[in-house]
């Protein structure tokens, strides 16, 4: 094989009653940018921590460059010049982005580190990429997208990278940080970088990629080049089955009952913002990255606390301001990341799906670990939780099944005003389908959903009016019949037309 090839070879992963991987093969051609799509659960992570050597796999091999290993461990797979950039940030907050990138660098001015040089070396590859962060920053003040981009600079700095494998890198970026993203790609590939590019963002495989593979349950389903598929097609192999519509329709009409009302809300990024939501209704909140969308409901939710403004549920003042205080009123907030404020990790899939509901299932002091199990087994198959058990902890299980957990631990407490920040971030299109349903049916029983979103197809496609938000205000209201893309991003943005 030529320079710069990578060959995944018949490898096989199992785990105790779990096959993750069953025979998957391809091929990664010289400067190719190839995507890798499938459901969660599919094995894509599996597959990609088996490349790096994260994880021991037990049959087949990986051929580089026409060497054979049966074997792959962290250190050899970097010496191969084998980068992976994972979902989850792998940065150290308390350093500078230069730091971070320089981290392992030999820059010595005797027996002391040259910062100067760190932040030299940072800036030239800020410059070369078009990416506008300061090098002296620390990055726990960095934005979800900075870290992002942060990631990527990490990954290349060395200039030793010859297969970068990245694993949803546009979850957390604005438009004009994804163009930076697109542009990046395309320099690496003219100087012959190898690229496996993981997304559930069907849109950026064909954006990006030259072939893509579809894993499904485990198992290569098949190859094709990019420019030879469509994305009906695509779905179909991921999911085994044709997806012919992808947004449930309403039903009932919403009515006019107000149970949630905003007056006035001042607060971090909150700028006086008054809202109303019905019974039953799915209200959208758009908006641009930053715009102050999840400091809104986080407002609303008593996460963040608030400056000024009232909040009225079910047409009763009411004092919120904690979390605690919005639980008992009848709220759950399902945030957007997951990994810090939706799921325990290491906790059970059972535990954290009854987090909650100690108390409510407790006889003198004794839970009732039987209803429990039932509970949790019950919204774990409402919400087709991929998992051989509800006993294994959140935290082995894919990001998608993760969001999964903590969507069922809020239905599971009973809520009746459900808000969901981000609902489908790393979500598959299967698993999106069946989330959509089930916010369709709970909106139908009359279970009132807040749902922030940067998915517009997803906006326009669940939402019963939509309220724009730009710089902490609410900049414009629509209903269904006004939908407009076009009038959003217009909103959003502060665009003259």
């Amino acid at each position: 094989m030529a320079d710069n090839s990578l060959v995944v070879n018949h490898i096989r992963k199992t785990y105790p009653g779990v096959v993750a991987l069953d025979d998957v093969s391809f091929d990664l051609r010289p400067g190719e940018v190839h995507a890798l799509v499938g459901e969660n659960g599919a094995g894509k992570s599996t597959l990609i921590k088996s490349i790096s050597g994260a994880i021991p796999f037990n049959e087949g091999s990986i051929i580089i460059d026409g060497v054979e290993y049966t074997h792959m461990d962290p250190i050899l797979s970097r010496s191969l010049g084998i980068e992976v950039i994972y979902q989850e940030f792998n940065l150290m907050p308390s350093l500078t982005v230069a730091e971070n990138i320089c981290l392992t660098d030999e820059h010595k001015k005797g027996s002391l580190v040259d910062f100067a040089a760190f932040r030299k070396r940072t800036q030239a590859i800020f410059d070369e990429m078009n990416i506008h962060i300061d090098p002296n920053e620390y990055v726990k003040f960095l934005s979800n997208a900075q870290k992002q981009l942060v990631e990527i600079v990490k990954a290349i700095a060395k200039g030793t990278c010859r297969f970068l494998i990245l694993d949803e890198p546009t979850a957390a970026l604005t438009v004009a940080e994804v163009d930076v993203l697109y542009d990046s790609i395309k320099r690496l590939k003219a100087r012959g970088v190898s690229m496996i590019y993981i997304s559930h963002r069907l849109e950026e495989v064909f954006e990006v990629s030259d072939r893509v593979t579809v894993l499904r349950d485990g198992k290569t389903i098949g190859t094709i080049n990019t420019n030879e598929a469509t994305t009906q097609q695509l779905i179909t192999m991921m999911v085994g089955r044709e997806l012919s519509t992808e947004f449930p329709k309403r039903i009932t009409p919403v009515g006019d009952e107000v149970v949630l009302e905003a007056k006035g809300l001042l607060g971090k990024n909150v700028n006086h913002v008054s809202f109303q939501l019905k019974k039953g209704e799915i209200l959208g909140f758009a908006g641009l990255v930053g715009a102050g969308r999840t400091e809104i409901v986080r407002c609303v939710f008593g996460a963040d606390g608030r400056l000024e403004g009232d909040i009225y549920v079910d047409g009763k003042l009411t004092k919120i301001k904690t979390p605690a205080d919005a639980v008992n009123a009848g709220m759950s907030l399902v945030s957007e990341d997951r990994k810090l404020e939706g799921v325990l990790l290491g906790m059970s899939i059972k535990s954290n799906i009854v987090v909650s509901l100690s108390k409510k299932l407790s006889k003198y002091t004794v839970v009732d670990s039987k209803k429990e199990r039932e509970i949790a087994q019950e919204y774990s198959d409402k919400l087709r939780i991929k998992t051989p058990s509800i006993d294994v902890p959140a935290g082995s299980m894919s990001g998608g099944n993760q969001q999964k957990v903590a969507m069922a631990k809020s239905l599971a407490a009973g809520c009746h005003i459900l808000i969901l920040d981000e609902p489908t971030r790393g979500i598959d299109v299967g698993a999106k389908r069946e989330i959509y349903n089930l916010m369709r049916e709970l909106s139908e029983q009359g279970i009132s959903i807040i749902m922030v979103s940067s998915e517009m197809d997803e906006l326009l496609g669940m939402s019963d009016r939509v309220l724009v938000v730009r710089e902490g205000e609410i900049v414009g209201e629509l209903d269904r019949s006004e939908f407009n893309q076009e009038k959003i991003l217009i909103l959003a943005s502060g665009a003259e037309v």
